[in-house]
Order: C-alpha cells, then sequence, then structure tokens
C-alpha cells in the first residue's frame, strides 16, 4: 500500500540536490537542508518498515493507494538523538537545584544513579526507557543511540544493554563511565574488569554483541573519572573486539579526550566543551571520519560556557546535536529544546542546527538520513509553515514523530 502525503509547506530533505532540482533558490539553509516548497512524499507501507517511494513537488506527486493532507505543515526527517543514557533509576533533582546554587559538576553524582538503578528490577527498567522514548517520539525523535553505564558490574551492564536493545539497535557500552565506589581504592582492577569480563560479556552475550560502540568518560578533571592511558586501553580493546568509537571528551576542561578520539578515528567526540586549537585542527583534520557532537542542554543544566559550534563549523568540523537525556547533567529528552539553544547560545543557524540534529547525527551513526526514494520513512511534522519554528517557538511542543 502506498500513501501521498500532501498539504506539505515545506518539506527538508538533506539532499543539496532535491532543493537545486525543486528551483528553492540560492539560500544557503535551503540548499543545506534540501528544501522543498509545497512539497509532497509517497511512501510505501506503513509503521516502521515504510519507505520513502517519491519526493517532490505536489504539483507532480503520482497517485497513491490512499491521500494525507498535514493540512499547510513543514516536515522534516525524524530527530536522530545520537547521545542518550537512558537506562536509569532514581532522581537527582537535588543535585540540578545545588548546582543552580554554584556547586560545581564533578561526575560525582553517577554514583546516586548507579545505586539506584543496580537496586530496580529489569521491570522497572524498561518501563522507564518505554516512557522516555515515546517522550522524545512525541517531541520529533525517531532515532535513538542508548547507553549502559549506570551497572559498572559486569551482570548489570549486560542486563542495561539487553533493556537498551529492546527499543534501538543503536546500543553503546560505556562501562568506562565512572569508577565504582567499590573500585575507588584500585582503579587498575576496574579498568582491567572493564576491558577484560565486562567487554568480553557484552560482544559474546547470546552469540551477537550487545552494543554496535563502545564509549569512555575521558575526563582528568574528574577523579571519577578516565585519563586520557586509561581512556585509550578502553577504546583499543573495544576496536580490537569489533566495536565502533565513541568519546566523552573534554567536557570539564582542556584534555587529551577530542585528539585521541580523532586519532583513532572515533565516530564521535561529544561536549567539546573546552577546546584548544590543537582540538580543532584535530577535528578538521578528521572531517569524514569523527563528528562532534554538542550537548548544549548539559551547559544549560550545569551552568557551564557553551561550545563555540559558529567557530567550529566555519573551521570545517562536522557538528552534530545531542540531548545527551540522562538523570544528572541534562535531563531533558527534547532535540527541539537542544536545536533552540544551539540557535540561541553558540551561533548555529537554524538550518545549521536542524541538519546537525538529523543528518550530521545520523552519521555519528553509521546512518544517512535523508528523504528520498529508497530511504526509510522516518518523518517528523512542525505545526508551523517552516523549520524555523523549530528555534522561534522554543519550549513550545509544536513537532512530533509522524506515525504513518
Amino acid at each position: 500500500m502506498s500513501v501521498l502525503l500532501t498539504g506539505i509547506t515545506e518539506l527538508t530533505t538533506n539532499d543539496p540536490e532535491r532543493s537545486e532540482h525543486a528551483g528553492a533558490g540560492t539560500d544557503p539553509g535551503d540548499r543545506l537542508l534540501g528544501i522543498v516548497r509545497d512539497a509532497a512524499l509517497v511512501v510505501s507501507d506503513t509503521g516502521p518498515d515504510a519507505v520513502v517511494e517519491w519526493v517532490g513537488r505536489a504539483a507532480d506527486a503520482p497517485d497513491a493507494d490512499e491521500r494525507r493532507d498535514l493540512g499547510g505543515r513543514a516536515v522534516i526527517p525524524g530527530f536522530v538523538d545520537s547521545h542518550t543514557h537512558l537506562v536509569f533509576a532514581g532522581d537527582r533533582s537535588a543535585e540540578f537545584a545545588a548546582r543552580m546554587t554554584g556547586t560545581p559538576y564533578d561526575g560525582g553524582g553517577i554514583a546516586v544513579s548507579v545505586a539506584a538503578t543496580r537496586a530496580a528490577s529489569d521491570e522497572e527498567l524498561r518501563a522507564h526507557v518505554a516512557s522516555r522514548v515515546a517522550e522524545m517520539r512525541a517531541q520529533g525523535t525517531t532515532t535513538v543511540e542508548i547507553k549502559s553505564g549506570y551497572g559498572l558490574t559486569v551482570e548489570d551492564e549486560l542486563r542495561s544493554l539487553r533493556i537498551a536493545r529492546e527499543f534501538t539497535s543503536h546500543t553503546t557500552f560505556l562501562g568506562a563511565h565512572v569508577v565504582p565506589r567499590e573500585h575507588a581504592a584500585d582503579r587498575t582492577a576496574y579498568l582491567e574488569l572493564v576491558v577484560g569480563p565486562m567487554l568480553d560479556a557484552v560482544v559474546a552475550a547470546g552469540g551477537a554483541a550487545l552494543a554496535e560502540s563502545i564509549d569512555v568518560f575521558c575526563e582528568p578533571h574528574s577523579t571519577h573519572a578516565f585519563d586520557g592511558d586509561e581512556a585509550r586501553v578502553v577504546l583499543e580493546a573495544g576496536r580490537a573486539a569489533g566495536l565502533a568509537l565513541r568519546v566523552h571528551g573534554n567536557q570539564l576542561g582542556h584534555g587529551p579526550g577530542v585528539q585521541l578520539a580523532c586519532e583513532l578515528e572515533a565516530r564521535s567526540v561529544d561536549h567539546c566543551t573546552y577546546l584548544s586549537s590543537a582540538d580543532v585542527d584535530a577535528l578538521v583534520a578528521a572531517r569524514g571520519s569523527t563528528v562532534a557532537t554538542l550537548l548544549p542542554g548539559v551547559e544549560f543544566s550545569t551552568r557551564s560556557p557553551y561550545p563555540d559550534a559558529r567557530h567550529l563549523i566555519d573551521a570545517g568540523v562536522d557538528v552534530a546535536l545531542a540531548s545527551d537525556c540522562n538523570p544528572g547533567t541534562c535531563y531533558s529528552s527534547s532535540m527541539p529544546f537542544a536545536i533552540a539553544l544551539a540557535v540561541r547560545e553558540m551561533g548555529m543557524t537554524p538550518a545549521e542546527a536542524l541538519h546537525a540534529a538529523t543528518a550530521v547525527s545520523a552519521r555519528s551513526l553509521g546512518l544517512d538520513r535523508r528523504l528520498a526514494p529508497g530511504r526509510p520513512a522516518e518523518l517528523a511534522v512542525i505545526d508551523g509553515p517552516s523549520h524555523l519554528h523549530l528555534a522561534y517557538r522554543a519550549g513550545v511542543p509544536i513537532v512530533r514523530a509522524l506515525d504513518l
């Protein structure tokens, strides 16, 4: 069965050639997003297997089995949230309140979430993740990456990944989130556990890897996280086990995370709050292999300085946006919120922010997020005539995943 979607005032395809063929003009934002105005889409099938069959102007649309009028709304590719920590229990609102009165963040609060997550049942964790994923879809997110990292034992990391795997194929093993309290006196023993029995179990579980990627919190400014040498051990072990690489880098201060990620050709290095000129040069040189994923909700929630996205983009760095939804430093699942912050606080244009939250974030997961024939029909609809409304109407729930 095919469905013709009409009544689309503005369609973002993320395909620059599509915009040119549609005669959308020479606006850089139009070209970047592959904008088609007065557009239509034909989608085959419905549900999770829906595929785009045709894209173009409504006046040229072919016939289909069904017709659905979207009433003058804008349509975009669904957001790709490429950095989240959704498998957790417990609450750290008191920590947030303390930060708002000046208490700095140093990673220590993660232990609170670890204790609560270990104590929760599988059913409780599963219900929490289901609720958070539904919340994301209600705000336009159709693809999500989910990390472990609040278990920090072999058993608890495995069950976190198993639960995450029920909701997405984009799972990341983050046993190297922090050193848990029971190993505080022997960091080396915990590192050996992560790259030995824990990693072995993740890769071998059920005859297939529970994770497609491995991540590490590389942050010498936190006594709870990992320095550059420790992070290298984790990443090289993960790569040898066949996992793609991701890095939490340069969140709390200048450090080795960004350059290590670029050297090892990690798919992404995330946060990038504190960057030197050498870090930016490394990201430019790694363009095409390593994406700089910015997480402005974290800066909002920790009163930290925002990364200079304008400088990175002008230098030629691939910049993505993600929510970093987690219980401590950003309990927000809203990609529209991340877009609004990126435009208001980080110097991105609305078009750049949307592109970063769809096409570039998808690239960091090894995906191609264009709306083109043969591509998955993962769509979001805006209750407004243009993508500009995502930042223009900040905080208003105007975008949602489109159920077909």
